[in-house]
């Protein structure tokens, strides 16, 4: 009865969040709340629990990000890449298209997505501005681009990360094992996107006349400030590539970095944090508590053994499985906890498995299929909320089924190519 309830409220929010007939905030708040007042997520250890509660982990590394992010729009420096990325492109806007994404996908696996976006977000929303385009559709290829990239490598998604944790995989083995098929599904989505965004490409010669002229250099409008702020977000990047080996967590490096960023740059620190999308974090505390109570009342841990129970010695078959059914449920909710909630199934699945390889096909199929399904709707994975919260603020509102309508399209390409891969390299 109390898997009933909590499915019953998680499906009843989702409406509200996909159809926007209520603040998404709102309605995760009065979710939220439902499930603690009806006992659906384990009390007070909903504040202290990664799979079971609010994962901390997520929330600061989003804040200290948004802090870091908030003093460097200080310097004008990101006024100044957007001029040279319009200037570069010569105002094409596909061609522009193409320069934001293979950025954002090529820094993707070497930071986490959420903080890529947060840095080449506010980029692309200054140069749609300086070129009187519609930033939405820039900024929906990014993410999407993003949670293709991150994919990567083992520290490019969140999701990643646990897997790589529970399974026992490193670096090299994401390197060797998921890279491959991601740079082919990224080629062929960059191709795509011709297609996708065809009817919001608009170039306007006055406009990109004007941009031309303009001295990029000039833009920065203070360059002792910029210099302590790269070699502070310098060593924030080095620490989330060093977080496995120094056993500090991304949140800590974050928070760390945020502060001394405040203090090499002695901005007003209430100015910085009006910078902050607290709309955001409230959002992700709230969905985390709507994803507890489904995992504490057994909603997804059911689903998983019923998958493994029907599935049973077909590996093909449960490598399929896996990997739609995790593009499918991580298109749902967000793919951090999903995550962290279905490895332990995969887990007692891949034991069974007759070899390694087959075991590892197992793991790989998860992954890709978590991966993916992040670009399936707008509140999947952490960089799409991130992403339209920032649109909101700087007024390019994406609504939900604008981000999702894309998102489904390229989460069905990825997930086919990826069936593909797998298919061909562990089972033929």
């Amino acid at each position: 009865m109390s898997a009933l309830a909590a499915l019953a409220i998680f499906l009843v929010a989702f409406f509200f969040i996909a159809t926007e007939k209520a603040d998404k905030v709102k309605v995760v708040l009065i979710a939220a709340g439902l499930m603690a007042v009806l006992g659906l997520v384990p009390g007070a250890g909903v504040f202290f629990s990664e799979h079971e509660g609010i994962d901390w982990n997520v929330i600061f590394l989003l804040l200290g990000m948004m802090i870091i992010v908030g003093v460097i729009k200080q310097t004008g420096v990101f006024d100044y890449l957007a001029i040279w990325a319009a200037k570069r492109s010569k105002g094409h806007p596909y061609r522009l298209m193409v320069m934001l994404m293979v950025i954002t996908a090529i820094a993707s696996p070497f930071l986490d997505n959420v903080t890529t976006i947060m840095l080449v977000a506010p980029v692309t929303i200054v140069v749609c501005n300086r070129l009187r385009i519609p930033a939405q559709p820039y900024l929906i290829a990014e993410v999407l681009a993003s949670n293709i990239g991150g994919a990567a490598t083992l520290i490019g998604d969140p999701p990643n990360i646990i897997i790589g944790s529970r399974a026992g995989l490193t670096f090299n083995d994401f390197l060797v094992h998921m890279a491959p098929i991601v740079v082919i599904i990224f080629a062929v989505f960059v191709v795509f996107t011709r297609v996708l965004f065809r009817s919001s490409f608009q170039y306007n010669a006055e406009h990109v006349a004007e941009v031309m002229a303009l001295q990029e250099r000039r833009a920065i409008t203070d360059p002792r400030l910029l210099v302590r702020c790269l070699v502070v977000l310098a060593a924030v990047v080095a620490g989330f590539g060093l977080h496995a080996v120094v056993h500090v967590e991304p949140s800590i490096v974050a928070l760390v970095g945020a502060g001394v960023m405040l203090l090499v740059s002695r901005v007003s620190v209430s100015e910085v944090l009006r910078e902050v999308e607290w709309p955001t974090l409230v959002f992700f505390m709230g969905l985390f508590v709507m994803v507890a109570g489904l995992v504490h009342t057994g909603v997804i841990a059911s689903i998983g053994e019923w998958a493994v129970d029907t599935l049973g010695n077909d590996y093909f078959a449960a490598a399929t499985a896996l990997l739609f059914g995790s593009s499918v449920l991580g298109a749902f909710f967000d793919n951090i906890p999903y995550v962290a909630t279905t490895a332990p199934i995969v887990e007692g699945l891949v034991a069974q498995a007759p070899d390694p390889q087959t075991g590892q096909a197992l793991w790989w199929a998860f992954a890709l299929g978590a991966d993916f399904g992040g670009n399936g709707t707008a509140v999947a994975a952490s960089a799409n909320v991130v992403a339209i919260g920032i649109a909101a603020r700087n007024g390019h509102k994406i609504s939900f089924w604008q981000f999702t309508r894309y998102g489904i399209v390229v989460t069905v390409l990825s997930t086919l190519m990826a069936w593909v891969y797998v298919w061909l390299r562990y089972f033929t």
